[in-house]
Formats: C-alpha cells, structure tokens, sequence
C-alpha cells in the first residue's frame, strides 16, 4: 500500500514513482525483436508457412519476429540452438515431426529428449501426404493397393523423400498394417522421386501435396488416399487411408516451442498470439490451397502429438530397423 504524505516527503515520493513507470513498462515482453528458428531451408513449404505464421503473430504481439533458418542435422541444429538458448522468449523454434523422429533414427543427434529439453507452446498445423501411383497401377483405392501388392509380393517400387523422412515411415506404417511387401527407394528429396515416379521407374509414393497435385491435375499420376486420419480440404473426392485401415494417419506436422522454464507472463502472450494466427480465416484459406491444415491447438495438444508420434515412430523404426543412409 502506498501512503500519500505530505510535505517534503510527499515531493519525495512523486519522482520516485515516475521513474519506476517507465522501469515496469521496459520490462514487458516483448520490447524487441523475437528469433524464430526453423531448420528447414528458406524457400520451401514449410519456410513459408512458418513465415505466414510469424508475420500473423507479429500482428498480435506488436514487435517484429524474425525468421532464422538454421539448417542441419535433420533439424537438430535448429532444435539444438533453441533448447540451449536463454529462456526469456526471444528465440522460438517451428519445430517439426523430426523432433519425435530423430531420437529413435538418429539417438546421436540432440536433443534427445525433446519433450523434457523443449517447451510446448502450441500446434501450427498439420499436413498429410497423397498417395499416388503411376497411371500403370492397376489399382484406384487402398483397397485395391493392398490387394494388388499381396498378389504381388516386392513387385512394386515404392519411393519416398529419403530413409526416415515422415513419408517414408508412412510406407512403414501401411506396410506393417496391411501386411504387404513392397520395396522401397529412397531418394534425396521429392522432386527426384516424383521425376521417376512420372516415367514409371516406381510405381507409388506418399507426397506432399503441394509437390504432387500438379501431376495428379495433369493425369501422369492418380492419387488413391490421403495420409491423414480425415480427408483433405484440397483433395475432398480421395479417401483417407483410415477410411481402410482404422487409426492410420501420418502427418508431418510444425508447432511452436521454445526454451524449458519460461515465464507464465512470456508464455500468455504467446499462446495467445499463436492461437490468434491459427484461427485466423485467411491464412488458413490460403495455406489450403497448398495442402496445409492450420491447426489451432495449445500446449497440451503439441505435447500429446509429440508424445504420440515419438512412440508410434519410435516403434516402427526399432521394429523395422530402420537405420539412416
């Protein structure tokens, strides 16, 4: 309680409490630019899409948000640089479905144990992969795949962006669910697994959306599911995977995180700006018509993804023996 004197200890007490106002307004978070690390490459969807984010949230939080893409490392490096950092919310991390991943491929990496070493902060969104076969498959549903790759046992070449990659362990997870066997290519990306699945060298991939509809519009390819446990916005007509085997989805997916041990008055603002970019209508419309489903959903969604995804692929790598090339 403050008491109001008079006198010379009141002329006293006044300034003081002018110069502490600007001292408690300089202490609000944030007063200046905020770090978001991503460790994917600029340029690419999920550079882009963790920019649309950013710049929504900049809106809400009324300081820039800079975006840092730190690449390496399966994302490691990115994730590396974020668990380490200071926790008074200026350096932020888009992490990625690599942080439930890399522990059971690549225990090397760090950090291994994102779910202690890293702070949840929201979902950003969630993205499936088509599953489209060259035009020469005699097969238009997942039912008819399964069927077909049962009666033809390591006839079809099955391609995938590179050993570990959330597409790959799609394939894993049909394969293990189904009981089918087919081979599979990796490659070092999509764009060269999409070139040979074009001239029929494969005959099957999961892709990412953005990366495939063009040849699916065109014709060279025909997509039979989607990855993810409901239909896509973008592709209404192609059936879910679940739709056949119940439970399946495999998603890659983007939330936010940062530094363990951050302050409930940097966390607030946070979620709020998050939640606020989620939910905004426009970013979601136009980040549909690239394959993209913003997601809104606090730190307790992203800590139960995590969780979830860290075991399911964390199983099917150590079953499968999955090792990276």
């Amino acid at each position: 309680m403050i008491r109001w004197t008079t006198g010379r200890r009141a002329t006293l007490a006044l300034p003081l409490l002018a110069l502490a106002r600007p001292a408690l307004a300089q202490a609000a978070w944030p007063a200046r630019a905020v770090s978001m690390v991503t460790g994917y490459a600029p340029g690419g969807l999920t550079d882009v899409t963790t920019r649309a984010i950013a710049q929504r949230m900049e809106q809400e939080l009324g300081q820039p948000i800079v975006v840092e893409n730190r690449v390496g490392g399966a994302t490691s490096v990115a994730a590396t640089y974020v668990a380490r950092a200071a926790p008074d919310g200026y350096t932020l991390l888009m992490g990625a479905s690599s942080l439930a991943i890399n522990p059971a491929l690549q225990p090397e990496l760090t950090p291994r144990d994102p779910q202690r070493e890293l702070e949840a902060l929201g979902l950003a969104y969630r993205s499936a992969f088509v599953l489209h076969v060259h035009p020469d498959l005699p097969v238009r549903s997942t039912a008819e795949f399964i069927d077909y790759a049962k009666a033809n046992p390591g006839k079809i070449n099955f391609g995938s962006s590179g050993t570990g990659a959330v597409n790959h362990l799609a394939l894993e997870l049909l394969r293990k669910r189904a009981g089918i066997d087919v081979l599979h290519v990796p490659y070092r990306g999509g764009v060269p697994a999409l070139t040979d699945l074009r001239t029929g060298r494969i005959q099957a991939m999961f892709q990412a959306a953005l990366e495939a509809m063009p040849v699916i519009r065109e014709g060279v390819t025909r997509a039979i599911a989607v990855s993810s446990a409901q239909r896509m916005a973008l592709l209404p007509d192609v059936p879910a995977v679940a739709e056949t085997l119940p439970g399946f989805d495999a998603v890659f997916w983007q939330g936010l995180f940062a530094p363990p041990g951050l302050p409930p008055t940097v966390v607030a603002p946070l979620s709020a700006a998050l939640t606020a970019a989620t939910e905004d209508k426009g970013l979601r419309a136009r980040m549909a018509e690239q394959g993209v489903a913003i997601e809104t959903g606090d730190a307790a969604v992203m800590r139960r993804i995590l969780a979830e995804d860290s075991t399911q692929w964390g199983t099917l790598i150590r079953e499968a023996g999955i090792r990276p090339e």
